[in-house]
């Protein structure tokens, strides 16, 4: 079982990773000092299990949760809070350790995640995430997904268009679709639009388009995605 631990404090780390040497079980162990650390170790380290705090600076362990990539890592909260224990399996956490927790505590928790594991159907579809963590230089925005209306990339960025600005974001326009989950659309090499902000279709020549969002704005629909994108919206209209 490969783990990541996201905890601000080096002592509680340090504690845990003590502790999840001398089990079986464990594979793999990372760490993360924060929420945006946390997200950004999960491609390349793809955890089965984040050992994640509550409180955090900036992101809390709450956000990080709702803001996992699909498939999403299994979730065990190690806290000295135990007000966010119903919060926290509102999140989807399999267990709650609260601090201080000593070893049998831990096996118990670790069990539990070694079972589900052993359970989980490897080609169920995981939930999509509902919010991204985007930092800037102030701190962390939080950008619903409900709200993103299209995205395009920027280099090494992708732009998220929302009624609320349009914070940029350090990803691959693919990494995030495959985040995003099917409401999501691509319909040009460089953009992809929530389906459910598309207006109307516009024609332009040699096949290609515009997409007009119900905001007027227009988005870049090129013919060679075009018939993927009505496709799914003659999908979506019979559902």
């Amino acid at each position: 079982m490969r783990i990541l631990i996201v905890d601000d404090e080096r002592p509680a780390r340090d504690k845990l990773r003590r502790m999840l040497a001398s089990e079986p079980g464990v594979t793999a162990i990372e760490e993360a000092r924060d929420g945006v650390e946390a997200l950004e170790r999960l491609p390349a380290f793809a955890p089965d299990l984040l050992l994640l705090d509550i409180q955090m600076p900036e992101i809390s362990g709450l956000d990080v949760a709702a803001s996992l990539p699909t498939p999403a890592p299994l979730v065990i909260f190690v806290t000295a809070y135990d007000e966010y224990a119903i919060r926290a399996f509102d999140a989807n956490a399999i267990d709650y350790l609260l601090k201080p927790y000593d070893q049998p505590r831990l096996q118990r928790a670790l069990q539990r995640a070694q079972e589900r594991l052993a359970t989980r159907p490897a080609a169920a579809p995981l939930p999509s995430v509902t919010q991204l963590l985007v930092p800037e230089r102030q701190g962390t925005r939080i950008v619903k997904v409900e709200q993103i209306q299209w995205i395009e990339t920027a280099d090494n960025y992708v732009v998220l268009h929302t009624a609320g600005g349009e914070p940029l974001m350090r990803q691959t326009l693919a990494g995030l679709l495959d985040k995003l989950g099917p409401r999501f659309i691509r319909c040009h090499r460089r953009a992809a639009v929530q389906l459910s902000w598309i207006a109307s279709i516009v024609n332009l020549d040699k096949g290609d388009g515009e997409l007009v969002l119900h905001n007027g704005a227009r988005v870049p629909l090129s013919r060679q995605y075009r018939a993927e994108v009505e496709a799914r919206l003659v999908s979506d209209c019979k559902k």
